[in-house]
């Protein structure tokens, strides 16, 4: 399965409790933290309930 990169570019600070959560199940807790994981369709879900706070790029 392919891997992604997803590093968190924006603020969770007055955010919603959900997409809080939602980056805390993708692994990332502080800015411009940067996680690699694999892309199943749940992680694909969940980058794209908090896109506008994450950039993805893929694994090389």
């Amino acid at each position: 399965m392919a891997k992604i990169k997803i590093k968190q570019v924006k603020s969770r600070i007055n955010r919603p409790v959900r997409q809080k959560k939602t980056l805390d199940a993708l692994g990332l807790r502080k800015m411009n933290k940067v996680v690699e994981v694999e892309a199943t369709p749940q992680v694909l879900g969940m980058v794209n309930q908090v896109r506008h706070l994450v950039e993805v790029t893929d694994a090389e």
